[in-house]
């Protein structure tokens, strides 16, 4: 970073200065954030792994009381979760005009940006078009799209090595874990006694070109998504524990109000399913 800082003051021409220096800041900002979060895991990693206070401030150089200051400074370690800089949630347009987007995946979208924001991490909404295209290979992405949508999105989920996402003879869509053949449906698709309930996939995939991982959430109905939004909300620390940034899968049950179209409760019906070597 310092030798961009050089390099910037070597520009003689002040509205170039001006525009890159603003740019430039910007992205010191957010080095500084999560050098910070980063700090601050350690230091939480090397108590738990039974360094002394004493210890870490030998380790970094610093006094006792310095140690106590930083253990809780910067931001909590599972924004690492979501993404360290800034944040794009992409949500599907529907038919009937630009950016005209289901409800509940608008409210998605906002609920994983609000978890965004209170680990200090800045987002925005993006639209899929109709034709589902969208390029996967950016960081700090969180996609909120089903694989009926988004042909994008589909060839992405057949790469799952634990869950499928698949539709069933009947037309009805289910998530099944490959390693035990078990079928999550959506209980609000029963023909015979629907209830107010959906299901969800959440998970960390391979970006296409193999160069990072998005964040991926996909309800068989729209209500899903949302139901999946508010359990990563209300369980990231949980997840950032148990999976770090590495490829996951899992599946989410929520319970809904069908008329105002709000969570009622959420629950994982299965653990996170780690990708690597399929463990």
């Amino acid at each position: 970073m310092i030798e961009e800082v050089r390099r910037l003051a070597r520009v003689e021409d002040h509205e170039v200065r001006a525009r890159e220096a603003a740019k430039l800041m910007a992205e010191l900002q957010e080095a500084v954030k999560e050098t910070a979060r980063m700090r601050r895991e350690s230091i939480q990693w090397l108590r738990d792994h039974g360094r002394s206070m004493a210890d870490v401030a030998r380790l970094m150089g610093v006094s006792r009381a310095r140690v106590a200051q930083l253990k809780d400074a910067g931001p909590a370690p599972e924004r690492a979760f979501l993404g360290i800089g800034q944040l794009s949630v992409a949500v599907p347009e529907r038919p009937g005009g630009r950016r005209l987007v289901a409800r509940a995946d608008a409210a998605t979208g906002q609920t994983v940006l609000s978890a965004a924001s209170s680990l200090g991490l800045a987002g925005e909404l993006e639209y899929i078009p109709l034709s589902g295209e969208i390029d996967l290979n950016r960081d700090d992405l969180v996609v909120i799209c089903g694989p009926k949508t988004s042909p994008v999105t589909a060839a992405a989920l057949q790469a799952d090595p634990r869950l499928d996402f698949h539709q069933l003879p009947d037309s009805r869509w289910a998530i099944s874990e490959r390693g035990t053949g078990e079928t999550h449906v959506s209980p609000s698709d029963d023909p015979d006694n629907p209830a107010p309930q959906d299901i969800a996939y959440l998970g960390r995939l391979p970006r296409p070109d193999g160069q990072g991982t998005f964040l991926f959430v996909a309800g068989v109905h729209a209500i899903g998504s949302l139901g999946a939004s508010r359990y990563l909300r209300e369980h990231l620390a949980e997840l950032y524990d148990e999976v770090g940034t590495e490829p996951f899968s899992m599946v989410i049950t929520s319970e809904y109000d069908p008329e105002a179209e709000e969570i009622l409760s959420t629950r994982a019906l299965t653990r996170p399913l780690r990708h690597a070597g399929s463990a």
